[in-house]
Parts: C-alpha cells; structure tokens; sequence
C-alpha cells in the first residue's frame, strides 16, 4: 500500500478532482491499481493546430498527459452516449 496516501471521503475527494487544483495522485492507492482491457490499439488523429494548443493547456491545467486527456475526453463522451442508449 502507498504509504504517502491521504485519506479522504469519496465527496471530498470528487470536489478536489472537480475544482482541478490540485493533483489528485496523493489519494490514489496505485499499488493495487489496475487496467481493465490491457490491449491497446493504435490510432493516428491528425487535429488542427489550435485544437492541440487547446489540449495541451487543458491537459496542463488538471495535471495530465495530452495523450490521457484526449482518453479521458473521448472516454466521457462515450459513457454519456451509451447512458442515453
């Protein structure tokens, strides 16, 4: 177990990963974090310049990869698509 982990409430722990201020790592119990579906699939997506820059401050900003924010993203919009099913 993360001996660096911080507890907090499942409410509290939303906010902070809502507000985006602050890395949310500290929470996480990465020692026995795992991956649903491992096998990966490559993909190449050409953007317009302005939607990298776009990713790139927004990844920023809440403290992620480009490559795990256009994953979160399109992770969300399939997940609000298959709740509307």
């Amino acid at each position: 177990m993360n001996k660096d982990k911080k507890n907090v409430s499942a409410e509290e722990f939303d906010r902070i990963f809502d507000e985006g201020k602050e890395d949310i790592t500290p929470y996480l119990d990465l020692d026995s974090a795992t991956r649903i579906n491992k096998r990966a699939k490559r993909v190449n997506v050409d953007f317009p310049a302005w939607m990298v820059e776009a990713m790139d401050q927004e990844a920023d900003r809440i403290g992620i990869t480009r490559q795990a924010f256009i994953k979160v993203v399109i992770a969300e919009r399939l997940g609000s698509l298959t709740q509307q099913a």
